[in-house]
């Protein structure tokens, strides 16, 4: 069974089990870019849901469309935000026309949906219209940014939630290492000791920041132009709709959405998606950091640092028998590569707009997505794979400890710098421990006296001497 629709350009045949017209359809045959559709991305239909409930409320109460099918189109609406009918949203991720198509795609479903509650079939535009009735007051330019900022909303509290469980990941695994004595590195040398839960409380406190930065990100997001319509002049919009939809939307949504004061000034800034995608960025520059921090101290487990023992998870080679890899945080690294470059994309098509309107709008919308959809989840690997079964080779970060020549630091204090560096010279050179030249040979230190600067907690937690 199919039905015919027509637009101005023409007449399309539509299989009758879509709830999508001929204008979603011509959006469908026109862009295969990506070959992934906007469906992969709940939030985005939830959240362009609610910004078409506002509308219609507000149409309704302002009398610019019949209050049945304001009604039916509310109704149709609930059933997408409870998350009904995602199949039927099948425009791709990058198109032109700046959301025209996803816009159209949300307008007909949602009409088709109402028709039926309103006892006609699909595709009868004259009794619910996705022009005149869904998007009435509205333009694409308006509705499909409100949306993704809603989205973007949503979407990043997820992000937040899986950064918080990594921090607290590491603080845990911070107190649990609190008594491991290594080698803290500058440069990659040997500098002075420190202990393991130190190192995994500044890579968790590291991390932390980032909650924050994303969470002032998310403020910029709370700016809308609901109401703008084409350009920013309201123009086919009822001289109240703009407040009153922006406010409603906020009641349906409980976050503090308002309207710009400049709508123009909105419509064609791409400045919140530019915050958030550097927030994107900040955050995966931080999980590299850290990653490759993990990777080092992992090496081994022979001839490496060998002082982290990691999760064995897969084998690590086709050829090599018994090698294993530290897969987790190599895939965080990739992750936040790709987050990292599609920060160039927000900037080169945040800067790309001409005039009233920034048509690179959907290639925005994909690499935000994207950034925060494969940040979450590596955020969740590295947790659960990798930092809860951490465990520290606690015997051999010890004894490179006391076989460095990096603790002479400590007796500066005491010999000042220039013997202490004649002695670090002299145990780089002939292999001697730093104890043996201190107390056995140069007797500059007592055993007793040895034992009380070089005791754990000192090492840890040094005292000032003067």
């Amino acid at each position: 069974m199919s039905r015919f629709e027509s637009d101005f350009l023409g007449q399309l045949e539509i299989s009758d089990d879509c709830y999508y017209g001929v204008q979603t359809l011509r959006g469908k045959e026109n862009f295969h870019i990506t070959e992934m559709s906007n469906n992969m991305e709940p939030f985005f239909l939830i959240a362009y849901a609610y910004v078409k409930k506002a509308a219609a409320l507000t149409n309704k109460e302002l009398g610019t469309i019949p209050a049945d099918v304001a009604d039916a189109l509310v109704w149709a609406c609930d059933e997408l935000i409870a998350g009904k009918y995602q199949d039927q949203f099948v425009t791709d991720w990058l198109q032109g026309g700046a959301g025209t198509s996803t816009n159209m795609n949300v307008n007909e479903v949602i009409c088709n949906l109402a028709c039926e509650k309103l006892g006609t079939v699909k595709g009868d535009s004259k009794r619910v219209s996705p022009n005149d009735h869904a998007n009435f007051g509205q333009s694409t330019n308006d509705t499909y940014p409100t949306a993704l900022h809603l989205m973007f909303l949503l979407r990043s509290n997820v992000l937040l939630k899986a950064v918080e469980d990594l921090v607290n990941a590491f603080f845990k695994k911070s107190e649990e290492f609190k008594g491991v004595l290594k080698m803290g590195r500058t440069h990659l040398q040997d500098a002075v000791p420190m202990t393991l839960g130190q190192e995994f409380h500044g890579w968790g406190f590291t991390i932390q920041d980032e909650l924050k930065v994303i969470r002032e990100a998310q403020e910029h997001l709370k700016t809308i132009n609901l109401g703008a319509t084409a350009i920013g002049t309201c123009v086919t919009a009822h001289p109240d709709y703009p407040a009153k939809a922006s406010a409603k939307l906020a009641e349906l949504t409980g976050i503090d959405f308002k309207n710009s004061e400049d709508l123009i000034a909105c419509t064609s800034d791409c400045g919140s998606y530019v915050a958030l995608s550097s927030a994107m960025k900040s955050l995966a520059v931080k999980l590299t950091k850290v990653c490759n921090d993990i990777r080092l101290l992992a090496s081994g487990p022979r001839c490496g640092l060998a002082e982290l023992n990691l999760p064995q998870l897969q084998p690590g080679s086709s050829i090599m028998p018994g090698k294993v890899n530290p897969v987790i945080p190599e895939v965080t690294n990739q992750a936040s590569f790709l987050a990292i470059g599609l920060d160039t994309t927000v900037m080169l098509a945040a800067s790309a707009g001409q005039l009233e309107l920034n048509v690179m709008e959907p290639v925005i919308t994909f690499a935000l997505f994207m950034q925060m959809r494969v940040l979450t989840n590596a955020c969740n690997a590295l947790r659960t794979k990798c930092i809860d079964g951490i465990t520290a080779n606690a015997e051999r970060t010890a004894q490179m400890v006391m076989n460095s020549c990096g603790i002479v630091t400590l007796l500066k204090p005491h010999l000042g710098y220039k013997v202490c560096s004649e002695m670090a010279h002299e145990c780089y050179h002939t292999g001697k421990s730093l104890h043996q030249v201190v107390v056995e040979e140069r007797k500059l230190l007592t055993q007793e006296e040895w034992d009380a600067t070089f005791n754990l907690q000192n090492l840890i937690a040094p005292k000032f001497v003067q």
